[in-house]
């Protein structure tokens, strides 16, 4: 299993199982507008870093983005698979 696959694994758990003190939890209670806040959010923080900060932070914020992006996925019903095969499509 890849750590995408595994990661959204762990955010399917958490919304159908949610946890005292677990931020996915937290974010699929607060819905839809707080998760797409977050990415945009993490969509700042990834330009900001990609315009005068390290690689390695670059990395870390595109993390975060991805980790919001599967978050929003799942509660739309869709998968990382989606944007795989929607991404196979175009480039096929």
């Amino acid at each position: 299993m890849s750590t995408l696959q595994s990661l959204a694994a762990t955010i399917q758990e958490r919304r159908e199982h949610p946890r005292p003190n677990s931020y996915t939890a937290t974010l699929f209670a607060k819905g839809e507008n707080e998760i797409l806040k977050k990415m945009g959010e993490e969509a700042v923080e990834v330009i900001i870093a990609a315009k005068g900060e390290t690689d390695e932070r670059v990395i870390y914020e595109l993390a975060d983005f991805v980790y919001h992006t599967l978050v929003f996925l799942n509660l739309r019903g869709l998968t990382w698979e989606d944007v795989e095969a929607e991404l196979a499509r175009r480039f096929a």
